[in-house]
């Protein structure tokens, strides 16, 4: 398939077959109507197999972006492997978090009913800026206000859900909100509160090249948004764990 067509010409079995992988994965995406930005999860439209074809293709053009460098990749020992070390860490650690189901979290009901404020933090996330590829480096803190009809996950299943959502090439302020998303929807808490701060290598490797800049950003939701006595509570909490 050539371009981003809008709506997908109907190909049989045998035609798709023909097709690759991304080729293929991008057919279904674009029948289902399903948006596929850098930092959405495509798990969904991925078959079988499907993956260790996408890390050859990944591989096969890595190698001519090597060329296109000018490297020489066969006599030099160094980046003999290059193309096929970037496609496997691209596929399945640096930006794994596109190509995965979400990680199973195993919930509890608020058996006994609590309702104080609750910190996880400081989980150490690494993600990647979708401008230029480059690593955002950082940390969050999650408070949580559940309430009866709250569920209780594991404290390790918060960070199992802070990775598979930064795995992902994007900007830090819609990551953030993404992992609010996906916590409100799973713990249905009165009050949520989540706070990053990162180092984003797109300004200390390259551009001003100044190593002491950082983003912090955060997003406040219910009780905590309502509530400045308990939004100062938890920002003072993280405050001293810094």
């Amino acid at each position: 398939m050539s371009g981003e067509p809008t709506a997908p010409i109907f190909r049989s079995e045998e035609e798709l077959a023909k097709l690759s992988a991304s080729e293929r994965i991008r057919y279904r995406l674009v029948g289902a109507d399903c948006r596929y930005h850098a930092n959405d999860n495509i798990a969904a439209f991925i078959r079988p197999g499907e993956m260790d074809e996408l890390r050859s293709e990944v591989e096969a053009k890595m190698q001519g972006v090597l060329e296109s460098l000018v490297i020489d990749t066969q006599s030099d020992h160094n980046t003999n492997e290059t193309a096929r070390r970037v496609a496997k860490m691209f596929l399945t650690e640096v930006f794994g978090g596109r190509y995965v189901p979400m990680p199973l979290v195993t919930e509890f009901p608020n058996v006994e009913r609590l309702n104080e404020l609750m910190i996880v933090g400081p989980v150490t996330v690494r993600s990647a800026c979708s401008h230029h590829l480059c690593p955002i480096m950082g940390k969050v803190w999650i408070g949580i206000l559940p309430n009866e009809h709250s569920n209780l996950i594991g404290l390790s299943k918060y960070a199992r859900i802070c990775d598979w959502i930064m795995s992902r090439p994007q900007i830090q302020e819609e990551a953030v909100t993404m992992l609010a998303n996906e916590l409100q929807e799973r713990v249905k808490p009165d009050g949520l509160a989540i706070v990053m701060e990162a180092d984003h290598f797109c300004m200390q490797w390259r551009g001003v090249k100044d190593i002491n800049s950082k983003m912090t950003n955060s997003v406040m939701r219910g009780a905590f948004l309502k509530d400045p006595n308990l939004r100062r509570e938890f920002l003072s909490l993280i405050g001293q764990r810094n």
